[in-house]
């Protein structure tokens, strides 16, 4: 009688068949778990949302330190004299502040971006060096600026608090902090989840630009219209601008109620757009709308004072953010691509609502505050990412749809 050969052990070389079921081998658990471990941080390493944050904070940095981009001339001195210039006498703590909180964000951002690809030996001497170097071209270009004043104090400031967010990045990632964070986002997330992420991580910062609809953001039909109309003021094409038979007028109840409902509703359709669960999704929404609440009071309590914080939640603004909360609860069913549809739309009937609409003279006046006074640096970060954040939600559902959709 033939005796049949012995089975051959599982890890011989040769696959099991689909389906098959055996006990792992001592070990294979541990090394399966190290290896997902290190793939995941190959992921985290290509895809974190630092590295994007990191060039928008570069860009309004920029914006702050020479703006207003006018009376740009040779004064005659060394655009380094200001390095061994005596200390200035006279400084506030506003100042101090804003040069130190100024740099923090990007100091974060580039150590944490440095850490995640695991390239960079001394991320956070990279990130200061950075960052030194980034004041040092700003205070220097401010030397041909007749309205900015270089300092050295605020090159040591801008370097330090590059170094203080750097340091903050460096012991989130020591303590496992950035770990749990890329496990917390592996788990909601999916893995094409950092350009949403992104733009919902500014949603908030844009939403401190002062609107003339609450949650209405990229209202820019009127300043378009008239900056286009100055440029071509003494040429011939300024006849073929199309010209409006009457002023725009104020939104109706109604139309104001639709506007703010749609403008609380596209950040949680672009959370639906990366988040697969139903429990997951009505979380998002809860936190991204209350999170919208708490910008908004915030930039009103900057603009009027804090007595006048919640001033702008009157009724069609309540019954607007209640409808958009009623609609982010009915839509947590649709699928990743649906929601990134419904963001489209949402985003197209929101501009047109929002551009029909005059900024009326309150508005105008609060802008006029805050390009005169101490926010002048502050209002021109958000106000561009308060013009630009719906244009930039398009331009992403748009290249979302028109590719093919990956898969979870």
């Amino acid at each position: 009688m033939k005796k049949k050969a012995p089975p051959k052990p599982a890890d011989a070389g040769e696959p099991a068949l689909p389906g098959a079921s055996r006990r792992p081998l001592q070990g294979e658990k541990a090394l399966h778990e190290a290896q997902r471990s290190e793939n995941d941080r190959g992921v985290s390493a290509h895809r974190t949302t630092a590295w994007p944050l990191a060039l928008a904070s570069i860009c309004l940095i920029v914006y702050a330190s020479l703006y207003p981009f006018a009376d740009w001339r040779d004064q005659g001195i060394s655009p380094f004299r200001f390095l061994t210039a005596p200390l200035p006498r006279y400084w506030t703590g506003f100042d101090v502040g804003s040069n130190l909180l100024g740099y923090a964000p990007l100091g974060f951002l580039l150590a944490l971006s440095a850490l995640r690809s695991r390239r960079v030996s001394w991320a956070v001497t990279v990130a200061v060096l950075a960052g030194g170097l980034l004041s040092l071209a700003m205070e220097t270009l401010q030397s041909y600026l007749p309205s900015r004043i270089p300092s050295n104090v605020d090159l040591a400031l801008n370097t330090l608090g590059t170094w203080l967010g750097a340091c903050f990045a460096w012991t989130l990632e020591k303590t496992g902090a950035v770990d749990h964070w890329s496990r917390f986002r592996a788990r909601w997330f999916a893995h094409d989840a950092r350009g949403a992420l992104v733009l919902l991580m500014l949603w908030p910062v844009a939403l401190l630009f002062p609107a003339s609809v609450p949650m209405g953001l990229g209202q820019v039909f009127e300043r378009l219209e008239a900056a286009l109309a100055d440029v071509l003021i003494d040429t011939p094409f300024l006849e073929w601008m199309p010209v409006r038979d009457m002023e725009l007028q104020p939104l109706v109840p109604a139309a104001e109620l639709l506007c703010v409902a749609l403008g609380a509703l596209i950040p949680c359709l672009l959370g639906y757009c990366v988040i697969r669960t139903f429990l997951r999704r009505a979380a998002f929404s809860t936190a991204i709308i209350a999170t919208g609440i708490a910008a908004s009071a915030l930039s009103a309590a900057l603009s009027y004072g804090p007595d006048h914080a919640w001033a702008w939640l009157d009724l069609p603004v309540q019954v607007g953010i209640g409808f958009a909360a009623l609609l982010a609860l009915v839509l947590l069913p649709v699928p990743r691509r649906a929601a990134a549809a419904l963001a489209l739309l949402a985003l197209t009937i929101h501009l047109g609502l929002l551009n029909q609409a005059p900024a009326d003279p309150y508005f105008a006046q609060t802008l006029q505050t805050w390009e005169q006074g101490r926010f002048i640096r502050f209002h021109g970060v958000v106000q561009w990412l308060g013009w630009l954040w719906p244009y930039a939600a398009l331009l992403y559902v748009l290249l979302r749809l028109s590719g093919r959709e990956p898969q979870p």
